[in-house]
């Protein structure tokens, strides 16, 4: 079958586009055409085509998150953005960076490194060894690892953006510096849009030097209450640690908590001495960090169902609980593990459990006290339980979202800032 021919506008607008291949689907959607923009004004230009032509748009990174979300209810163009590969500017006296969005994680760690700096979101790799994502993508997802609980989320570090609309406007926010405050904060909306209000063209982030030495205090545990109370030994002490995460294979597994201490070869010698004292004899010291380290936040299959659980810390046991029934209940025993100081832990159900039982644990766990969720006129949430990636009949059996009483507000500003929802529509809750 021949390629269907290249629009005349879409093609003006960017030397770099193509037919879409079978590999270019999204969730079993396939686009007409890839646009490979390599600077701002391409990719305005390649959006103001989309635009004339009525096509829906969806920017893509690496794709280590492109199954995150719902499936976009329609896909004709992709905007492939790893052309956007430049790291523009590198503060190192004021530990800032201003990047395109096509910048890979991996590759932007190696040139702060040189300067002893770091963007401090350890998300984790994809299994597959496609890396830990873009720049622009871990922002798009909100993509954050064990780490968040020190240095936050890429909202909390981004300090300014610069988006093409869906029309081809390009609108900046903030600046690249610390304590620019000047305009909207644009770049708070788009962390964790998902590419529905538009492309993610460039970011500032506020940068922390490396640390001179990092240790990691681990202990196994019998059970979740007791990983709980070494997580919160941990976090209430002095000794401000930068992680803790717990991993546990099956509910029959003991569980292991480990903490992260940062800082100077001293510093982190003594801290960990103390906590090691605080947690009891039986926890050990290491400078590596251990095997299952942060590997929770993607799923280890591509069939596998990603459950991320959010929720109050102090209620860790229960929600422990609360996800043990559920899971008994529907026949499941996946493993679980996350930052628990954070509150978010994920369980990760294979790909040939069945449909219903995913359905019935999600839905149980959603209806638990400890994360009880509410609509859009009921008290304020306690949690959430997002399906962040499933196979299509999962998919089809849940709600990946769950109840979201800021629905109403999320569609208000999606309506301002792609009137016409043509930017990955229907990949965020009740279809927006």
């Amino acid at each position: 079958m021949a390629a269907e021919p290249l629009p005349g506008p879409l093609s003006a607008a960017c030397g770099e586009v193509r037919p879409a291949t079978a590999g270019d689907a999204v969730a079993g959607l396939a686009p007409r055409y890839v646009a490979s923009p390599a600077s701002v004004a391409e990719a305005s230009a390649v959006l103001a085509a989309a635009a004339g032509l009525g096509l829906a748009v969806l920017p893509r990174g690496t794709g280590t998150r492109l199954a995150w979300g719902s499936p976009p209810h329609r896909c004709d163009l992709v905007v492939d953005t790893l052309r956007l590969d430049k790291v523009l500017e590198h503060e190192a006296g004021d530990l800032v960076a201003r990047v395109q969005a096509g910048v890979r994680m991996d590759e932007l760690a190696g040139v702060l490194g040189k300067a002893g700096q770091q963007l401090s979101l350890d998300v984790p790799a994809a299994p597959d060894g496609a890396g830990r994502g873009t720049v622009g993508g871990v922002l798009a997802a909100a993509a954050a690892g064990p780490r968040r609980l020190r240095y936050g989320t890429p909202r909390d570090l981004s300090i300014g953006i610069t988006v093409v609309l869906a029309d081809g406007t390009v609108a900046h926010s903030g600046g690249k510096v610390v304590k620019n405050v000047a305009g909207y904060d644009i770049g708070k909306l788009f962390a964790g849009s998902f590419g529905t209000l538009g492309l993610i063209a460039e970011a500032a982030f506020r940068l922390h030097p490396v640390p001179a030495a990092a240790a990691f205090v681990t202990r196994d545990c019998a059970g979740v209450a007791a990983a709980h109370e070494v997580v919160a030994v941990a976090v209430s002490s002095p000794l401000a640690p930068s992680a803790a995460e717990i991993d546990r294979a099956n509910r029959g597994s003991p569980v292991r908590a480990s903490v992260l201490l940062e800082g100077d070869k001293a510093g982190v010698a003594e801290r960990s001495a103390l906590l090691r004292e605080l947690l009891g004899g039986s926890a050990r010291i290491s400078a590596e960090p251990p095997a299952w380290w942060g590997r929770s936040g993607l799923a280890t299959a591509p069939d596998a169902t990603l459950i991320r659980i959010a929720f109050w810390a102090g209620e860790l046991a229960a929600v422990a609980d609360a996800l043990d029934a559920a899971a008994s209940a529907a026949g499941l025993d996946p493993p679980v593990g996350g930052s628990a100081a954070a509150g978010v832990i994920y369980a990760s159900v294979p790909g040939s459990a069945p449909a219903a039982a995913v359905a019935d644990l999600v839905a149980a766990l959603r209806a638990a006290a400890p994360l009880a969720q509410s609509g859009a006129d009921g008290p304020p949430s306690r949690g959430s339980v997002v399906v962040l990636q499933a196979p299509p009949e999962v998919r089809d059996a849940v709600d990946v979202w769950g109840p979201v009483p800021s629905a109403g507000l999320m569609r208000a500003v999606k309506d301002q800032f792609d009137p016409g929802h043509r930017m990955a529509p229907g990949r965020l809750p009740g279809g927006i």
